[in-house]
C-alpha cells in the first residue's frame, strides 16, 4: 500500500469456498470498474470448491493471492492491502453484488470530502430488505447493554436505545456514522497509512468495528452513503440464530472493549458481553427445542389421554385391565406410535396424511411383535392395541385437518405448487424454465414477467436474468418488490444455476441441476436412524468380532463416532462436498458410495456420489455396509 496511488481504487475480496457467489460478485465488480482505474485482489483462504480454477479461467486479470490455510478475514485482507496501490481501498465480501455505477459514485464522494476516511453504502439482503448493519454505532458499554437485552429491537429508531444500528438516522440520507460494515468498507489509503491495517487479533467479526473506530480516532469521519445500493446475501440477520455466530461475534466485542475502553468501562463491557454469550446461546437452544418439541408433546398428551379414557370406558363395560400394565403399557404404546410417525416424516412440513398412516401401521406392527414375545402374564388385549391404533390414526388425521384449516400458513396439509415469474428475454426465459423444471419438483406456473409491472406480479419467486438487465436495475427492482413475501434469484448467463436467498433467516443458496433425495428431512432422519441402530449392533457384537479386525482401536473409534452422530457409515469426504456444490452437506462417511466398486476413477466417483444423493434409500446403505463391513477399522 502506497499513498502515491497508481490506481483510483483497489478492490479486495477474501474468498473461502463460495465459488458461484464469487463469480457473480466479480462479474458485477468488472462492470462497475469500466470508467475507473481499478485493481482487483482476491485472497483465497485455501478453498477446495473450484474457486481457484474458476478465477484463473474466467478472471485472469484478478491479482490472486493463494493461502495454503485459512488465515482469517483480517490477515487475508491485510495481505492484499499491503500490495495495493489504489488511492482508495475497498474491502468487499464475495457474497455481494454491486451496481454498475457504485464505484463511480463512492469514489466521487470521497474525492469531494477529504475528511472522509471510510465509507459504507446502503445494503439489502437476498429478499430486498434493508440491512440495518449498513450503519452502526460504537458498541460502548451502554450501547452493548441495550443491544444485548433487546431494547434496541423494542425501540429501533430511538436515538438512545437504537444507537447500535443508528436507527434514528434516515435510511436514505447521507450522514456521518461511527461503524462501517466489513461487507463493503471503502477507505482512504492515506487514512490506513495513518491508523494502521486490520487488527489480526480478530479472526472473524469485530475487525470492522475496530478499524472504523481507529479511523475516527485518526481525525477522519466515516460516512453512510445510501445513494448507491448493493446486495449482501449473508447479512447479520441471516446468522443471528446461530449459536456459533453469537459466541464468535460477542467475543470479538470483548476484544474491542479490552483494547479501546479503560478501567470500569472495559470491565463492564466484558461482563455484559460474556453474560450475553451464555444468555443468547441458552435462548437459541431453548427456542429451537420448544419449536421442535411443542407439537410432539401436545400429540403425546392427547394420545395418552385418549388411551386412558378408552380403558376407563372398557372398565365400565366390565372389562378389567391390570393397573400396573395400564400404567406402563399406555405410555409405551403412545410413544411407539409417536416415534414411528416421526421417523416416517409425520412432523415434516407440509403435513402428509399418508405418512401418519404409515407411521401408525409400522408402530402397531412393532407393538404386536413385542406383545407376542412377552410372557402371558404381561399380555392383556390385542383388541386394545388395534382400537388404540385406530384412535391414534383418527386423532392424527382430524388434528392435521384442523391445523390446515386454522393455521394454513404454518401447518399446510398439501404442498402448494410454486409459481415463478422470470424477468428475461424470450431466449433466456426458455433456458431458465428448463433449469427450474429440473431443479424444482413442485414448480407450478413459470411466466414471463415485466419490469414495469412489478407491483402486479403474483408469484412465489421472481427471477432476474443478468444477461438481459444490469445489476443496478436488478437491485432497484428487488428493493421495490421487497416486503411482499416474494423470493428472488439471479440467473447468471450460460450457467446451470440460480443464485439467491429465500428469506432474511437463510444464507445465500443455489438452485443446481441435481435434485438430492438426501436433502429431505425424512431421509436425513432415516439415515441417522440407520447409523445409530447398525452402529449399536456392531458395538454389542464387537467382543465376538474383535479378532476379525487388524486395528480394533480404529474400529471402536469409527463406531463411536457414528453412534454419537459425528460420522456416518456412508457419506462423502469433506473435500468432495466442498468441490461439488450439488452434493448435500451430510456427515462424512467411513465409506463412500464409490468404495463398493473397485478401481473407480474421479469421474466415476462423482457420478456415483450424485446417484447416491439423488436416489438415497436405507437399502443402499445396508448393501454397502454388508459388502465393506470388514473394513470398518480403516
Amino acid at each position: 500500500m502506497v499513498v502515491s496511488a497508481t490506481y483510483q481504487l483497489s478492490v479486495i475480496i477474501v474468498n473461502y469456498n463460495v465459488e458461484h457467489f464469487l463469480n457473480q460478485c466479480l462479474t458485477s465488480v468488472r462492470k462497475a470498474s469500466q470508467n475507473l482505474d481499478v485493481e482487483v485482489f482476491v485472497v483465497d483462504n485455501c478453498s477446495v470448491d473450484g474457486s481457484l480454477e474458476m478465477l484463473k479461467r474466467d478472471f485472469p486479470g484478478v491479482k490472486l493471492i493463494e493461502n495454503r490455510e485459512n488465515v482469517g478475514f483480517s490477515k487475508a485482507n491485510n495481505q492484499a492491502i499491503k500490495e495495493s496501490t489504489g488511492q482508495y481501498v475497498l474491502l468487499l465480501n464475495p457474497d455481494t453484488v454491486v451496481a454498475e455505477d457504485t464505484f463511480e459514485k463512492v469514489v466521487a464522494f470521497m474525492d469531494e470530502h477529504p475528511d472522509c476516511g471510510g465509507l459504507g453504502v446502503r445494503m439489502i439482503d437476498g429478499v430486498g430488505q434493508f440491512l440495518p448493519e449498513s450503519k452502526r454505532g460504537l458498541p460502548t458499554p451502554w450501547v452493548a447493554f441495550y443491544k444485548i437485552f433487546g431494547l434496541t429491537s423494542l425501540f429501533p429508531t430511538s436515538r438512545k436505545f437504537g444507537q447500535y444500528h443508528q436507527g434514528h438516522l434516515p435510511e436514505h440520507e447521507i450522514n456521518p456514522t461511527e461503524v462501517l460494515s466489513g461487507a463493503f468498507m471503502l477507505m482512504r489509503a492515506e487514512a490506513l497509512e495513518k491508523v494502521g491495517l486490520l487488527d489480526e487479533d480478530y479472526f472473524m467479526y469485530g475487525e470492522d468495528i475496530d478499524l472504523s473506530y481507529r479511523i475516527t480516532q485518526g481525525g477522519y469521519k466515516n460516512y453512510y452513503f445510501p445513494e448507491t445500493t448493493i446486495i449482501h446475501y449473508k447479512g447479520e440477520s441471516t446468522k443471528k440464530s446461530s449459536v456459533n455466530y453469537v459466541v464468535i461475534f460477542y467475543r470479538a466485542m470483548v476484544i474491542f472493549a479490552r483494547k479501546h475502553f479503560s478501567g470500569k468501562s472495559a470491565s463492564l463491557s466484558s461482563f455484559l458481553i460474556n453474560f450475553a454469550i451464555y444468555l443468547r446461546a441458552f435462548m437459541a437452544i431453548l427456542s429451537r427445542f420448544v419449536k421442535r418439541s411443542f407439537l410432539p408433546f401436545m400429540d403425546a398428551l392427547y394420545l395418552v389421554t385418549g388411551l386412558y379414557a378408552l380403558t376407563n370406558y372398557w372398565q365400565k363395560a366390565g372389562i378389567d385391565f391390570p393397573d400396573d400394565l395400564i400404567r406402563y403399557s399406555i405410555p409405551m404404546y403412545a410413544g411407539t406410535w409417536l416415534i414411528s410417525s416421526f421417523v416416517n416424516g409425520g412432523y415434516d412440513f407440509p403435513f402428509k396424511l399418508a405418512k401418519y398412516t404409515k407411521g401408525v401401521l409400522m408402530g402397531t406392527i412393532l407393538i404386536l411383535v413385542a406383545y407376542a414375545i412377552l410372557p402371558k402374564d404381561y399380555q392383556f388385549s390385542r383388541l386394545f392395541i388395534f382400537v388404540g391404533a385406530g384412535w391414534t390414526l383418527i386423532y392424527y388425521l382430524l388434528s392435521r385437518l384442523f391445523f390446515h384449516v386454522a393455521f394454513k400458513g404454518r401447518f399446510r396439509l398439501f404442498r402448494k405448487k410454486k409459481s415463478f415469474s422470470v424477468i428475461a428475454s424470450n431466449e433466456e426465459l426458455e433456458r431458465i424454465k428448463g433449469l427450474i423444471r429440473k431443479t424444482q419438483p413442485n414448480a407450478g406456473a413459470i411466466l414471463q414477467g415485466s419490469s414495469g409491472q412489478l407491483h402486479q406480479i403474483d408469484a412465489d419467486e421472481l427471477i432476474f436474468a443478468s444477461k438481459n438487465y444490469s445489476f443496478g436495475q436488478i437491485i432497484k427492482w428487488m428493493s421495490y418488490a421487497s416486503g411482499r413475501g416474494i423470493e428472488f434469484k439471479i440467473a447468471p448467463p450460460d450457467k446451470l444455476l440460480l443464485i439467491g436467498s429465500n428469506s432474511i433467516d437463510t444464507a445465500g443458496e443455489l438452485y443446481t441441476l441435481n435434485l438430492n433425495a438426501l436433502n429431505s428431512d425424512e431421509n436425513k432422519r432415516k439415515k441417522r436412524l440407520f447409523d445409530f441402530v447398525i452402529a449399536s449392533g456392531f458395538l454389542i457384537a464387537s467382543p465376538l468380532l474383535f479378532f476379525l479386525y487388524k486395528s480394533p482401536p480404529s474400529l471402536y473409534r469409527n463406531l463411536g463416532n457414528i453412534w454419537i452422530g459425528k460420522r456416518s457409515f456412508i457419506g462423502y469426504t469433506d473435500i468432495e462436498m466442498k468441490q461439488d456444490v450439488r452434493l448435500p452437506k451430510i456427515r462424512e462417511g467411513i465409506f463412500s458410495p464409490a468404495d463398493a466398486l473397485e478401481g473407480a476413477d474421479k469421474a466415476l466417483r462423482e457420478k456415483l456420489n450424485l446417484l447416491y444423493s439423488h436416489d438415497y434409500s436405507m437399502r443402499k446403505d445396508f448393501s454397502i455396509v454388508r459388502k465393506l463391513w470388514r473394513n470398518l477399522d480403516r
